[in-house]
């Protein structure tokens, strides 16, 4: 506990960012992270899911020796995470591409994970592949409350009526259905919804891996609709509250999913309120060319982690957004061949590379003045 004390305690002499405070102040800092795991399935078939293509005799043969360096290879970045700034590591992780909450329980049981304690949400979801959201957290830092999964809904003209995932009862709480209605053609991932304490401060994170780019942009403009809405539902619900929504989008910051449907901004003044999002990630990738992934030669960054205007401003008595960055570290990208800088990926062409992930892992720093 000592240590993880002193992880969080901030000086402002040795903070530049926290200048305009006192030098005799001190910060608590909190990490909040997201990555895409990139298919990380177990050896054993799932009834009623397509996982055959991860079995041992699958087409990636994926026996035992394949699936435990993957693991490790898994935890070993997630062990990495934040500890630039906080040895203890980030206070919240939203992961995606997880097939149960088994392999998660696997990789918190490596040897760089197994001293951290902390815990894992998972809930079960319809996808066909089998591949959900998950939340990893410290319970030192995070005081869980609920959890909840919200279905994804694609229209169907059949039924009109068909909205949202959830509903609010009376006394304004958000309620997710629990049967799939719309179009179920082709049915994806719901929104992960993690509630509790932060810092003391109440916080809803919502994390998400939006439908695949092949699908097309209207429905990721669909899931934007229905995460916006879910959040006002949640400011709604818990006045004065603090929204994150992290995970894949499979969109960049300015296409229409997240720019108009989700209504995030990108420019600090145009944060009118509390329930407004702002994204930071605009100046990542478009003026310093920083991105997740690489599709044929060219960055995206589909991987982006947002939040209510509640987390802006210079008053750190509640917690604040500090900076947000792309984690990167060498040993995640191809260092030679066609693809030398680009994620070092499990599979690639037919081929195990014993690699990590096509994506690279985001996380935001927030900031709370101690008592």
């Amino acid at each position: 506990m000592k240590r993880l004390l002193s992880a969080l305690l901030f000086v402002v002499a040795l903070a530049p960012a926290f200048a305009q405070a006192p030098s005799e102040k001190q910060y608590a800092l909190y990490g909040v992270a997201f990555y895409n795991l990139e298919n990380l399935f177990d050896t054993i078939h799932a009834p009623g899911k397509n996982d055959y293509e991860y079995l041992p005799d699958g087409a990636n043969r994926w026996g035992t020796m394949k699936y435990r360096a993957k693991v490790k290879n898994m935890a070993t970045v997630l062990a990495d995470l934040c500890t630039d700034r906080l040895p203890a590591g980030p206070a919240i992780v939203g992961v995606s591409e997880v097939e149960n909450r088994a392999v998660l329980e696997d990789l918190l049981r490596e040897p760089c994970l197994s001293g951290r304690g902390w815990e894992v949400i998972h809930i079960e979801g319809p996808d066909r592949r089998g591949v959900d959201c998950g939340f990893l957290y410290n319970p030192r830092l995070f005081q869980l409350e609920q959890t909840m999964l919200v279905p994804y809904y694609y229209l169907d003209p059949a039924q009109p009526d068909v909205d949202l995932g959830f509903y609010t009862d009376a006394d304004n709480r958000v309620v997710p259905y629990t049967e799939l209605k719309g179009d179920t053609t082709h049915i994806t991932r719901g929104f992960l919804v993690a509630s509790g304490l932060l810092a003391g401060e109440k916080f809803h994170f919502i994390v998400c891996h939006w439908p695949s780019r092949f699908a097309g942009s209207p429905v990721r403009e669909r899931a934007g609709y229905q995460v916006k809405r879910l959040k006002d539902a949640l400011l709604v619900q818990d006045p004065g509250c603090k929204v994150v929504i992290m995970g894949d989008m499979n969109d960049d910051p300015k296409n229409k999913s997240m720019s108009v449907e989700l209504g995030c901004k990108h420019k600090r003044e145009d944060v009118s309120g509390p329930g407004d999002l702002f994204n930071p990630w605009w100046k990542t990738l478009y003026k310093d060319g920083v991105g997740t992934l690489s599709y044929r030669g060219k960055w995206n960054l589909f991987d982006q982690i947002v939040f209510t205007g509640n987390l802006l401003g210079d008053d750190r008595t509640t917690l604040k957004f500090w900076r947000n960055e792309v984690f990167q570290r060498d040993y995640l990208y191809q260092q030679d061949g066609r693809y030398k800088g680009t994620p070092l990926r499990t599979h690639a062409g037919g081929v195990w590379l014993n690699g990590y992930s096509d994506h690279l892992p985001t996380y935001i720093y927030l900031v709370k003045e101690k008592p």
